[in-house]
């Protein structure tokens, strides 16, 4: 089982061992309570709606949207979507769009379904001594724990029923397809391939060992009541093919997968992920990539990919806090057949998995959720005459999105650049010639399984080049990882920052969990990879220059912030330094607040509260702890609907903030605050002050704003999980409500 890096030891250590023989269903174990009751006594945060509710001024003015997406969740076991996709699976089933499910593997593990040894509050006692375990029925139960799961999150009946069919699959196999009766949207795909047995020890019969060519075919494993009867196997090229099939019977808007590029622990270098997780999901790049052609060809719609965090959930602050993580814990607990002693079941294999204790097990999982890719929140572009520029990802390329000043200008239909396989997150920055560039990372998966790779790279406007258009081919900037092998290509998306003399840095996160960089001179030369060190640091970096030119760069521990400065004269970036931040939940925003100073936006674990503190270069301190910061931050409580993910953050021509961000419930909550010096939070807490408000519908990604043209407000997008454009404009006025581009 891997352990989590250096920076989580202690506990972490422990209960990621005992979560991870669960998940590989080998055993179950007990925790530290104590560290998990301290929790509870600390668990805060507004209700979690039992959908999205448009509220306040910017949902209410104009008509509702009705947004049109089909989700499909491509995962590798039965419960890797209850642990790490939900809450997200739930809003959609609350959403009653359509939802379908495919698992790849059955997750048969030992085939025991019991603990290995006993367990306070367990549903069943411990295994025997040499039982011997039956893979069909333990598959099957895992089965029946996953129908009750997605039966009470869409209707609040775990017992309703679900109708159970053979699908024929464009691999040559079966697949068994689960509807839910009377929704017929609903629906679950049980590919029933054989599961590695192991986290990560050798196991060439496994997908992993299907995706590296270890092995030519893998075997099915067959629940004990389902209506697949005939074993099957697949070689590398028909599951592809398989999950091309699924991708163009479903017809997804929103792709959700596990992370591809999982990395390794620091301590022992073994996987940071279960292989099956990593292995499945590079198999659905690569269906991916073929499934973009039919996009292309209008055979298909465009589609947006979102991309989970797994195992290294529990050694990270947790997320979710109040009612959203009760709500997950309660669907891993029906899934779990939590309540056995009390709940008769009609079926013979049993109604769940009862390896799982999920009170005691759920080890920050439950309440953790995060993407490993698409928070960026630099996509949007404001021009001088008053045009916006949108740029996001659709079909693994870039979407860029035009509208020109004027009232009543319309946005173009999006036009997609050439460059394919680029990965979600997408960063815009104005070079000082005013053309726009645009870096993110591209995922090379058309050279087979000894060069897969994920590069940094970007792409500019040629000279003449406005708005969306007249940009040049894709350009590679390399990695600063040795090769996948190394470190599973595990690097973030890149944190990129223009200072005043036209030089531009990009920073990534790598799989060493320190930070390298790439400078661009201002003759248009890059430097080669830089390591800027750093231990401990987790997801994405974030970048931003105050206005005096000097350049800051921020990355996140499980404990705290840490910072890299760069003189507005020139030189090296230095760090990492000490930033006397409490620990946050993911990626920080940043912008300039003053001549020598930025202010960052982030979020708070447990409850998701909007957070904001003002950073000066000379606050920071020595990160090795030898010395404190010279004067600590001041953090201020802006309050938030108990929500997760990144924060985007845009300062208006009035002094005041646009706050934009997700909510607990999945859908956008804003806000505008005044953050000018000496105001924020001087007569009472901030959060009693800060009026947030909802709209309606789920996003995909992270959501962007800006200044509006003339000093009028600002602008918000978010892109639709159906893979549209949604953007709302506030004034002193209001708003005119959320509209489609």
């Amino acid at each position: 089982m891997p352990l989590i890096p250096r920076a989580a030891l202690g506990r972490r250590l422990t209960a990621l061992v005992c979560a991870a023989t669960v998940l590989a269903g080998a055993s179950g174990c007990a925790t530290d309570r104590s560290a998990h009751r301290a929790h509870s006594r600390h668990e805060s945060g507004p209700a979690d709606e039992t959908g999205p509710v448009p509220t306040g001024t910017w949902a209410g003015a104009g008509e509702p949207v009705r947004t049109s997406e089909s989700v499909l969740q491509i995962v590798a076991h039965p419960d890797d979507d209850l642990f790490f996709l939900n809450p997200e699976t739930a809003q959609s089933l609350r959403s009653g769009r359509p939802l379908t499910t495919v698992f790849l593997t059955s997750g048969e593990g030992d085939g025991v379904n019991a603990p290995r040894k006993n367990v306070r509050g367990a549903a069943a006692p411990a295994r025997k001594r040499g039982e011997r375990g039956d893979k069909a029925v333990y598959t099957e139960a895992r089965q029946n724990g996953i129908r009750a799961a997605y039966a009470e999150m869409a209707t609040g009946d775990r017992d309703a029923a679900w109708r159970r069919t053979v699908l024929r699959t464009a691999g040559g196999g079966r697949a068994e397809l689960d509807t839910l009766r009377g929704h017929p949207d609903v629906r679950l795909v049980w590919n029933l391939l054989r599961e590695a047995g192991s986290l990560t020890k050798h196991r060439p019969h496994s997908l992993y060992g299907l995706w590296t060519g270890e092995t030519r075919r893998l075997g099915s494993q067959l629940s004990s009541a389902g209506p697949v009867t005939g074993n099957f196997h697949y070689t590398r090229a028909q599951l592809v093919d398989t999950l091309v099939g699924y991708l163009q019977r479903f017809r997804p808007t929103q792709i959700r997968m596990q992370d591809p590029t999982p990395g390794r622990l620091d301590r022992n270098g073994k996987y940071a992920d279960h292989q099956d997780h990593f292995a499945g999901a590079r198999f659905v790049q690569e269906a991916l990539v073929r499934h973009a052609d039919d996009a292309a060809r209008g055979r298909a719609p465009h589609f947006t990919v979102s991309t989970y965090l797994g195992y290294f959930n529990g050694g990270l602050p947790h997320v979710l806090g109040g009612r959203t993580a009760r709500g997950k814990l309660r669907t891993l607990e029906t899934y779990a057949w939590a309540d056995r002693a009390e709940r008769a079941c009609r079926y013979a294999a049993g109604c769940g998995d009862l390896k799982m204790v999920p009170s005691t097990q759920h080890l920050g999982w439950s309440h953790g959720i995060r993407h490993t890719d698409g928070e960026s929140t630099a996509w949007l572009r404001a021009a001088k005459d008053g045009s916006l520029t949108a740029y996001s990802v659709l079909d693994g390329r870039i979407a860029v999105r035009h509208r020109p000043a004027g009232t009543g200008a319309r946005w173009d239909a999006p036009t997609l650049l050439p460059a394919t396989g680029i990965d979600p997150s997408l960063t815009s920055v104005d070079l000082p010639d005013g053309r726009t560039a645009l870096f993110g990372t591209r995922t090379v998966t058309e050279d087979g399984p000894g060069g897969y790779r994920k590069e940094v790279g970007w792409t500019v406007q040629a000279a003449g080049g406005s708005g969306g258009s007249g940009f040049g081919p894709w350009q590679s900037l390399g990695t600063p990882e040795p090769g996948d092998l190394a470190g599973l290509s595990d690097i973030s998306a890149p944190a990129v920052a223009v200072t005043p003399d036209g030089t531009v840095t990009a920073v990534v996160r790598t799989s060493r969990h320190q930070l390298s960089a790439r400078t661009r001179q201002p003759d248009g030369t890059w430097t080669p990879w830089q390591a800027l060190g750093g231990t401990g640091l987790h997801g994405a970096p974030s970048a931003g220059v105050d206005e005096g030119g000097r350049l800051y760069v921020f990355a996140t521990t499980a404990k705290t912030v840490l910072a890299w400065t760069r003189p507005s004269s020139g030189g090296a970036l230095s760090g990492p330094r000490a930033t006397g931040l409490p620990a946050v939940t993911g990626r920080v925003a940043v912008h300039p607040d003053g001549h020598a100073a930025v202010r960052l936006h982030m979020r708070a674990p447990v409850t998701g509260h909007v957070r904001t503190a003002r950073i000066g270069a000379a606050a920071l301190g020595d990160a090795s702890g030898s010395s404190a910061p010279v004067r600590p931050a001041r953090v201020t409580d802006l309050g938030g609907a108990a929500g997760y993910g990144p924060v985007s953050a845009t300062p208006l021509p009035d002094g005041r903030t646009l706050l934009a961000a997700r909510a607990g419930n999945g859908d956008l909550q804003t806000a505008v605050v005044d953050e000018r010096r000496g105001r924020t939070g001087r007569v009472q807490p901030a959060a009693a002050r800060v009026r947030w408000s909802r709209t309606g519908f789920l996003f995909a990604g992270a959501p962007a704003s800006v200044p509006a043209p003339g000093g009028r407000g600002g602008d918000v997008a978010v892109l639709g999980l159906d893979g549209r454009l949604y953007w709302a404009r506030t004034g002193t006025q209001g708003t005119a409500g959320w509209r489609a581009a």
